[in-house]
């Protein structure tokens, strides 16, 4: 609220507030206008309710990326490559603030989305008997790469070998860019930003199912042991587990706390070695982690009990638990990075002043890190540097990486980058690591890194003027895979050793692409 805007209230409130009454008839007049038009142009394709339909769900939470006049520009313009048409020659510019409006506007009732309609949504387009066994295709099924286009909403799978692609398929909307993979690597799974989730077939190179989970939705994650699919949502507040074979639901888990106050997801990770799902929340201060099967041995104190305790209502089977298990801290965390061994979660406190180290095995924070200017710890990588274990992060809203040391959790070194970065990759057989910038000036600019010397020995421009990020090597470490993030965008290939340009192929702007043996592996370099 400006300052005319106080004094104006100011002045209401002193003459018996009639033109407050009147600034909230005209909100009010505004919104139903905007409801009228909804229904008149939008709802055939977005649904009455505003939860989609062929077109994504249009709730606040839903578009609350598109900010100022983007929506507005939306709805005037269309949305290339889609199915979303112009308006701004049928509309009027008022009618169509009176749209975005509404759209910005809460529902009276706040939705829900539950086990019986998720069930409603999931089909099965292929039976996974008739798949077949060999890939249709020559080439090594572990190098393959899905890359996600979202500048036309479109996936295609990359030969790693021949960097060549092999497929391109239409995604639904607004997909997220991280894809997961069965622990064989043979499907990946996509979870879209409205709730879709897809399941696809990397050997026969096509769609075997589909299930919305939810009405926004941050991120899927598979089960160790390759049976489940877990979903995190922001709306509804929910966690849903899915069978990994054919997308069937099997349970809603609603996000609460103790006090029955409800909590968005920020994001769900799978935990190997320890059996478990960990989700991070976004407005609790809690850690849940979700055993998923019994592992070889006990991974915390009370393991077995809360597992046996689980067992009587645990999805009708009786080795599964989901017995949910919280860890309580002192402040909420955003973004989480894990050792390899997942005995340690370091989360992003969310003043972005410090990072916290929580020992999952204990269920407690045991020590602070030094880590101001919020890190993207989901993008950190791990690697060995003069015998030790180091964690690098870059920061999302200071010009610099920082190297932290595993084993005390101090701080190695600060390397100053060209402005803040978003994605950092290497891997184990590669002697660099890159790091992007991605905001500011220098968007176009990425930096190679020394990982001996822990100095940058190289800065990239690879199309000036738009912005390059998210690296990803093959499954040998022998090329380095970076995106043009722009709608006539393109993946380049370099030689990970001379770091010379191999090769360019044009995609719309591809904003991730994920190498099946480093995600199932692990790999040190990527993102888990």
């Amino acid at each position: 609220m400006n300052s005319i805007t106080k004094i104006l209230l100011v002045a209401a409130v002193g003459v018996g507030g009639s033109l407050v009454a009147q600034m909230a008839q005209a909100q009010r007049s505004g919104e139903q206008a905007g409801a009228a038009l909804y229904a008149t142009h939008c709802a055939a394709c977005h649904s009455g309710d505003r939860f989609g339909g062929l077109g994504p769900a249009l709730l606040p939470e839903s578009i609350s990326k598109l900010r100022g006049p983007a929506l507005a520009t939306i709805i005037a313009r269309g949305r290339p490559a889609s199915q979303m048409p112009a308006f701004g020659s049928d509309l009027s510019s008022e009618e169509i603030e009176q749209i975005a409006v509404y759209l910005r506007t809460e529902p009276d009732e706040q939705p829900v989305w539950e086990l019986e309609d998720i069930q409603a949504t999931h089909s099965v387009l292929v039976d996974r008997k008739d798949l077949p066994k060999k890939p249709v295709f020559r080439g090594d099924p572990l190098n393959l790469f899905t890359v996600v286009e979202a500048g036309d909403h479109h996936v295609t799978i990359l030969d790693g070998d021949r960097m060549e692609p092999i497929a391109r398929f239409e995604s639904r909307f607004a997909l997220h860019g991280g894809a997961k993979y069965s622990p064989d690597g043979r499907f990946v799974y996509l979870a879209s930003r409205d709730g879709w989730v897809t399941l696809y077939d990397l050997y026969s190179l096509q769609t075997v199912a589909e299930v919305r989970v939810g009405l926004n939705t941050r991120n899927v994650a598979v089960s160790g042991d390759g049976r489940y699919v877990m979903a995190g949502n922001m709306l509804p507040h929910s966690l849903v587990v899915l069978d990994a074979k054919d997308l069937r639901p099997l349970r809603v888990i609603p996000v609460t706390g103790d006090d029955g106050e409800s909590s968005r997801v920020s994001a769900v990770y799978t935990a190997p070695p320890r059996a478990s799902f960990i989700v991070a929340l976004k407005d609790m201060p809690e850690v849940w982690e979700i055993p998923y099967s019994k592992p070889k041995k006990p991974v915390y104190p009370g393991f077995v009990h809360n597992y046996e305790a689980g067992m009587v209502e645990a999805l009708g089977v009786q080795d599964q638990a989901f017995a949910l298990r919280r860890i309580r801290l002192e402040s909420h965390l955003d973004d989480f990075f894990f050792d390899q061994d997942y005995r340690h979660l370091i989360g992003a406190s969310r003043d972005g002043q410090s990072g916290q180290v929580v020992n999952l095995n204990v269920g407690q924070k045991i020590a602070d890190v030094a880590l101001d200017g919020m890190p993207h710890l989901g993008s950190g990588i791990t690697f060995d540097w003069q015998g030790r274990s180091v964690l690098a992060t870059p920061h999302l809203k200071e010009s610099k990486i920082s190297v932290i040391d595993m084993t005390d959790w101090s701080t190695v070194k600060v390397l100053e980058t060209q402005g803040p970065g978003f994605f950092m990759r290497s891997h184990e057989n590669s002697p660099y690591a890159w790091a992007d910038v991605f905001f500011g000036p220098n968007k176009d600019v990425v930096h190679i890194i020394d990982k001996k010397t822990l100095e940058i020995v190289k800065t990239l421009r690879p199309e000036p003027g738009k912005v390059a990020a998210h690296v990803e090597f093959d499954r040998s470490g022998r090329y380095a895979l970076l995106s043009i993030w722009d709608d006539e965008g393109a993946v380049i290939v370099y030689d990970a050793k001379t770091l010379d340009e191999v090769k360019r192929l044009p995609m719309s702007k591809p904003v991730g692409k994920y190498n099946v043996y480093n995600k199932i592996t692990y790999e040190e370099g990527t993102s888990h």
